[in-house]
């Protein structure tokens, strides 16, 4: 992503609106990873702990970039809501892939989002971001999307 200066309009705006997304799946996932095990679920929990480890990075380059543009980035929150209810002391891998597949959906449609409000080195790095959680959601039984992140083209 770009270095000091002056960013489009709404650009800022639109980083820090992915950069609180980013801060909740982190969260999220982190509840997910830790009521999954690679014993019981080797695939699952790997496929958590890999969307942990991608959205940590995203987050923290989101951060860097929000700093060199001189402003201070938006702080995470200290507790989210999961996006699906978790039941039991034992949760089904369906419920917990069901809710890291929410997951996956919100960031795509966030980093949808920062494609259409960015240009350039952003918008190339929002398109990666992007396409790399789309490829995420079918590790967590979504289906393949012609437009991901963008409900109103969703062909379901």
């Amino acid at each position: 992503m770009s270095g000091p200066g002056d960013p489009a309009p709404g650009t800022l705006a639109a980083l820090q609106t992915t950069l609180a997304a980013e801060h909740a799946a982190v969260w999220v996932l982190g509840v997910l990873g830790g009521r999954t095990s690679a014993s019981r679920s080797g695939s699952l929990y790997a496929a958590i702990s890999a969307a942990y480890v991608a959205h940590r990075s995203r987050r923290d380059q989101l951060t860097s970039t929000i700093r060199d543009l001189g402003s201070d980035p938006v702080a995470s929150a200290a507790a989210y809501d999961l996006p699906r209810p978790i039941e039991g002391p034992g949760p089904s891998d369906r419920q917990l892939a069901a809710a890291a597949l929410e997951v996956e959906q919100r960031c795509a449609a966030t980093y949808a989002f920062l494609v259409a409000q960015t240009s350039g080195r952003e918008r190339g790095w929002a398109i990666r971001a992007l396409n790399e959680a789309a490829v995420r959601e079918l590790a967590f039984r979504g289906t393949p999307e012609m437009f991901p992140g963008a409900d109103e083209y969703a062909d379901r």
